[in-house]
């Protein structure tokens, strides 16, 4: 089987990550690099023997291309991968797919009826822990589901800014509801399903001028189940980015993050051996070796993923342009309820 020859546009720290994890991949063969930066290519040039470019569009036009890894900042997402879908060329792009909801659904469509791998880099489908946790909802460990809550702290932001750099203004993909809330809602969706309504949503700014720093909302689903979403980048108590999940059912709770479960149990379950009372996994008790370690088991497992499907037409992707598209579409619907009731 011929290699796939993969470019990454955007080489900054997701660019730099993914460049690590996907040349690892014996059946890729990386091909060139895109970045608008002089200095970053003078560096690629010096340090890696690979044909760079300035612009995606002479990449496009010069180079023949099986797939590409797209790690620009959001809103320059939706040209590239238009672009990318005009020459016939599979997509992994960087969360939270693009920062217009119309756009994002028009890329989907664009990939709909093709049989071109599109993927969305919302790694906590890929996370060991996440994983179980899914596998223990479907199973009804904790029976019927009732309540939850989605979270993800950070100490991103913790002092004033002067609305420099793309992550400053919401247009851009800036603020924490793009830049975090995105995963903490996608993994609601993963786990639980899209929420059917959004209210009660509200906004703060800490420390941004322009954008969030942290967000809250409730989410109502047509079966009964109520959860709430709580985001905040400024919360310096935090070290690094921490996804949380808490889910409550007619037999125990679930307590996850990305490195260790906590489940409490009304009654037994004799199927994956865990007492009535608390239970604790760690991660090290759950997860699956990859090929190649950075930053998490999560990062390469959803690169490789993205192989395997261009590889194996049979192979179900696990996070499409369509899933990115239900994010968006709350993350739109949180902005809009903000709007309209967050100023009461």
């Amino acid at each position: 089987m011929n290699k796939i020859k993969l470019a990454i546009i955007g080489m900054g720290r997701m660019g730099i990550t993914h460049y690590a994890i996907i040349n690892t991949n014996p059946n890729v063969e990386i091909e060139s690099l895109v970045d608008t930066s002089a200095l970053i290519l003078s560096m690629l040039k010096k340090y890696i023997k690979i044909k760079t470019y300035k612009d995606y569009n002479e990449l496009f036009e010069q180079s023949k291309l099986d797939a590409v890894l797209v790690c620009t900042p959001p809103n320059l997402h939706f040209p590239i991968i238009k672009k990318a879908a005009e020459k016939k060329i599979h997509v992994f792009v960087e969360k939270p797919f693009t920062t217009k909801l119309n756009q994002a659904a028009e890329l989907t469509q664009s990939y709909k009826d093709t049989d071109l791998v599109n993927q969305v880099g919302y790694v906590n489908r890929f996370n060991d822990v996440f994983i179980k946790v899914k596998e223990y909802l479907d199973n009804k460990v904790i029976g019927s589901v009732i309540r939850f809550k989605s979270e993800m702290f950070s100490c991103t932001i913790s002092k004033s800014d002067e609305s420099s750099g793309w992550r400053a203004f919401r247009e851009n993909g800036g603020g924490a509801v793009f830049e975090m809330a995105s995963h903490a809602i996608d993994l609601v969706n993963f786990l639980i399903g899209k929420p059917d309504k959004v209210v009660g949503s509200s906004l703060n700014f800490i420390y941004s001028k322009n954008v969030e720093d942290a967000a809250f909302s409730t989410f109502i689903y047509r079966n009964g189940i109520t959860g709430q979403l709580n985001i905040n980048w400024s919360d310096t108590s935090y070290r690094k980015p921490t996804n949380k999940i808490e889910i409550f059912g007619d037999n125990g709770r679930i307590l996850a993050d990305q490195y260790s479960i906590k489940i409490f149990l009304n009654k037994p379950d004799t199927q994956y051996k865990l007492k009535r009372g608390w239970n604790t996994l760690n991660i090290t008790d759950v997860f699956k070796a990859v090929p190649f370690y950075v930053r998490g088991n999560e990062f390469t497992r959803q690169l490789y993923h993205f192989v395997d499907c261009i590889q194996d037409k049979q192979i179900q992707n696990k996070c499409t342009f369509a899933d990115g598209v239900n994010t968006l579409e709350i993350i739109e619907n949180i902005f809009n309820d903000y709007r309209q009731n967050g100023s009461v």
